[in-house]
């Protein structure tokens, strides 16, 4: 039988010594294979990285982020530590790529390189079915899809999932993002997480929109590939604004008529990953979180039970895709959080957490999924035993 298990423990402590003392003291049973550590970003997190790491066995190997806010199966916290610490029949290589804001796709393709060959195994050799890469980036780069096309071009079958770094400071002037690997902590960087099991295991993720059977064509962007400036051979903002019954000026993220509420997706064979707009520019033009093709069709999506869905998807997509549960790294983004702000249901949400099997994450600067950079989504790597 394989099994990979996680115990997990949370702390509000601020002294890093205390912290780390804290939740070492609430795990029992086996030393730990990998510890997570999802911590705010206004801790020291060099000094908390310190702590843990001394306190952890030799052996046991450590990675993490700064967060938006921690997860864990009681729910959806500020101002603390989550620790996820998972034992079982698993192998794990970690690699930290740098750079990613000189060169995405060298830093992506470093890290891979490295969580390989902690595992004696070349990418192209990779067993889609017994290898999975967990990937954390500087969510504040913005630059997943050039890092994945790193991480991927040696063996585009492997599965990833995960999210980006994050911080909980609402000025985008002032945020910032940090990693952590062993002993290291750093910035402008991605981490690859690789597994290797026998185990039971998914990725698999939870959004909470359906189809509207509308769909819309990106006709031109600008030289980024970030902008939309046309959208069904018209002005970007003001097409999407028409499709929705607003003005553009209602459009943004952050508002209760725009993009939030109705975003775009990209349909791959019968699922949708969401990539919604981000905000209207004054020039009329659309900022996209991810990269555009011209002449590419996204489908409009409108939004459903946040609460509701997410309920049903620990409680019965999860089970049905993981044999015997035991394990959940989530990866919540921060459009998420803000929509369960904005809408009230940020204690159901918390609620719903409680379905999950045991659960180590953070809110996130957008998610990886299958080798996709989407948002507004939950993205999760889940292990049972079989």
């Amino acid at each position: 039988m394989a099994h990979v298990k996680m115990q997990t423990a949370r702390s509000t402590l601020m002294d890093p010594v205390a912290a780390a003392e804290d939740l070492l003291r609430q795990l029992h049973g086996p030393p730990p294979k990998l510890v997570t550590l999802f911590a705010s970003r206004q801790r020291d997190q060099r000094a908390l990285n310190r702590a843990v790491r001394e306190r952890l066995p030799k052996d046991t190997r450590l990675v993490g982020a700064t967060t938006g806010g921690e997860l864990d199966n009681n729910g959806i916290h500020s101002n603390s530590v989550v620790l996820g610490a998972l034992s079982g029949d698993f192998e794990v290589g970690l690699g930290l790529g740098s750079g990613l804001t000189g060169d995405a796709i060298a830093a992506g393709a470093m890290a891979i390189k490295r969580a390989c060959e902690e595992l004696g195994v070349r990418q192209q050799d990779l067993d889609a079915r017994r290898y999975v890469g967990l990937v954390i980036d500087d969510g504040f780069r913005y630059k997943k899809e050039e890092l994945l096309l790193g991480i991927l071009e040696k063996n585009q079958t492997l599965v990833l999932v995960g999210g980006g770094a994050s911080d909980s400071e609402p000025d985008p002037a002032r945020q910032s993002a940090l990693i952590h690997v062993d002993g290291e902590v750093a910035g402008d960087g991605v981490l690859v997480a690789l597994f290797k099991t026998n185990a039971p295991w998914a990725a698999l993720r939870s959004h909470w929109y359906v189809p509207t059977g509308q769909r819309l064509t990106i006709t031109k962007v600008d030289e980024t590939h970030t902008r939309a400036l046309e959208i069904d051979g018209q002005p970007a903002a003001k097409r999407y604004a028409e499709i929705l019954g607003v003005t553009p000026d209602e459009l943004e993220f952050g508002k209760p008529k725009g993009f939030a509420v109705r975003p775009t997706a990209l349909k791959v064979g019968r699922e949708y990953f969401i990539r919604a707009a981000w905000r209207p520019l004054e020039d009329g033009s659309i900022l996209f979180a991810n990269l555009l093709e011209e002449g590419s069709e996204l489908d409009l999506m409108k939004a459903g039970d946040l609460a509701g869905m997410t309920r049903d998807f620990f409680s019965e997509e999860l089970p049905r895709r993981v044999q015997n549960p035991q394990a959940a790294l989530l990866f919540h983004c921060s459009g998420r959080m803000w929509y369960a702000n904005a809408t009230g249901v940020v204690p159901q949400l918390s609620e719903a957490l409680k379905l999950a099997p045991s659960a180590a994450g953070m809110n996130v600067q957008f998610e990886i999924y299958s080798g996709f950079h989407i948002n507004t989504t939950l993205t999760v790597l889940a292990f049972g035993s079989n």
